[in-house]
């Protein structure tokens, strides 16, 4: 892809100072953010009744359960980008008039993939704060060696005795949150219960291919697209080396946006729609900062 260079950029970035290239890298920035994200917050409330409207077009039979079951791994996988938006308050900061449609955003949605919106967030912002640190960031335990290992992890990471839960415990306890803990128990209780009923009242097959198997769907293509790939190998720690540009071969719709995910720890203000505009813009910067960018 080639660069466009704004006019907002000198021909030449080789003699300028780190403080010169920040203030052109903010300048970049500030174009791209500050604007209402109404593609977020369509997205959030129509993929949720998208996938409401689901259960009764199985259980009424007007909807085959195969079809039920695909569209619902669709609908779940598309779940976590507008909460994400919300973690960071690009709908509304706190104190702004739209604050309770930022955080309606969040929970109104999370749920679907049975994590807390706050969890979700306390342990977002721990990533971004440790990003790639063994220790400390919550998210480590998607690191791998390639795709396929990045997968399998994925999946083992999820297990009783995997990492992710105790990574994420472990923050919440960092960040004075352990209350979230018992909401979290009662998040899973609740999904179980949901689940139990369903099955009881005669509806097992609905319960697993409209729920349970789309959710595990899901995590697994959240994890490896938002986790594993931005960052891998795993190993700066970096404000331009704990992520990267990179060339999804799903495009940049499949990976949702992840492409530019550099964009995105570099400035987590700007809208995840806008994010492919200000990396292109911001691209000869990030080259003179040494960072990976990939076939990007």
């Amino acid at each position: 892809m080639n660069a466009r260079v704004d006019p907002i950029l000198p021909a030449d970035l080789t003699d300028l100072s780190d403080a010169q290239l920040m203030k052109l890298e903010r300048q970049i920035a500030r174009k791209y953010s500050g604007m209402f994200p109404w593609l977020m917050v369509a997205w959030a409330f129509g993929n949720l009744a998208f996938w409401l409207a689901l259960w009764p077009l199985v259980l009424l039979d007007i909807m085959p359960l195969w079809l039920g079951f695909i569209l619902s791994a669709i609908s779940l996988s598309l779940v976590y980008l507008p909460t994400h938006d919300a973690q960071h308050d690009i709908i509304a900061r706190p104190g702004q008039k739209l604050r309770w449609l930022n955080e309606l955003v969040g929970h109104a949605t999370s749920w679907m993939v049975v994590f807390p919106f706050n969890v979700l967030r306390v342990t977002h912002l721990d990533h971004h704060r440790h990003a790639n640190d063994p220790d400390l960031d919550p998210d480590y335990s998607s690191t791998a060696s390639g795709p396929w290992h990045a997968l399998w992890r994925t999946i083992r990471e999820r297990q009783p005795d995997g990492g992710k839960e105790k990574n994420y415990l472990a923050s919440l306890e960092r960040n004075g949150r352990k209350d979230l803990i018992l909401l979290s128990v009662a998040y899973k209780f609740g999904y179980l219960g949901i689940l139990f009923g369903l099955a009881w009242g005669g509806y097992a097959l609905e319960a697993f291919f409209l729920w349970w198997l789309p959710q595990h769907i899901a995590v697994t293509y959240l994890v490896f697209f938002l986790s594993w790939a931005p960052h891998h190998p795993g190993i700066g720690q970096g404000r331009y080396t704990n992520t990267r540009s990179w060339k999804s071969a799903v495009g940049n719709i499949g990976s949702m946006g992840m492409q530019f995910h550099i964009v995105h720890h570099l400035h987590p203000y700007i809208p995840l729609d806008r994010t492919p505009a200000a990396y292109r813009e911001m691209r000869p910067i990030l080259v003179a900062r040494g960072c990976d960018l990939g076939e990007n």
